[in-house]
């Protein structure tokens, strides 16, 4: 097994901060998304044809609040699951599973990245509620976080290639 010191414990910690992150994601964006659902008949029905019929309407925000919702949303359960999943194969450290940690922690940077263009978007529309801020905000720092856990598994996992090929004789 690599030792790893510092890649382990800078994994471990961004983990565990990403956690936490992806957890308030995941909440902020469910409150929104049934908000949205319990608020959208009655507000949608005095808009005229075009918008009253759009697929995904929420009667907070701009008309790009919606996709940033539902892919805040999916970003964040994503997130969860793949930093539990990272936690427990940064515990192992071993070569494959850091490969299974690095291949889910970018499917979900790139998750977080939609969603953080999205709230780009959102930002550059305007006209956004506190709440809604607060998940753009947050989406925002969980992206830059993502990417630095995803560096540190993938530091991780060239400790632990090169370890193994040093045993091997391999060079």
């Amino acid at each position: 097994m690599a030792t790893g010191g510092g890649a382990k414990s800078a994994a471990y910690v961004l983990l565990l901060v990403n956690l936490v992150l992806f957890f308030i994601v995941t909440v902020i964006a469910a409150w929104a998304m049934n908000h949205g659902i319990e608020r959208s008949r009655e507000t949608a029905s005095v808009l005229s044809i075009p918008l009253r019929i759009f697929p995904i309407y929420f009667p907070m925000g701009n008309m790009g609040t919606g996709f940033f919702v539902i892919f805040s949303l999916i970003a964040g359960v994503v997130g969860i699951a793949t930093s539990l999943t990272g936690l427990h194969n940064v515990f192992q450290w071993d070569a494959p599973s850091l490969h299974t940690a690095a291949a889910s922690s970018l499917v979900s940077w790139s998750l977080t990245l939609l969603s953080m263009g999205l709230a780009c978007k959102e930002i550059e529309l305007g006209w956004t509620t506190g709440n809604l801020r607060t998940l753009e905000t947050i989406t925002i720092i969980v992206s830059a976080t993502q990417l630095f856990s995803t560096c540190a598994i993938q530091a991780g996992v060239e400790e632990a290639i090169a370890e193994k090929m040093d045993r091997a004789g391999r060079y």
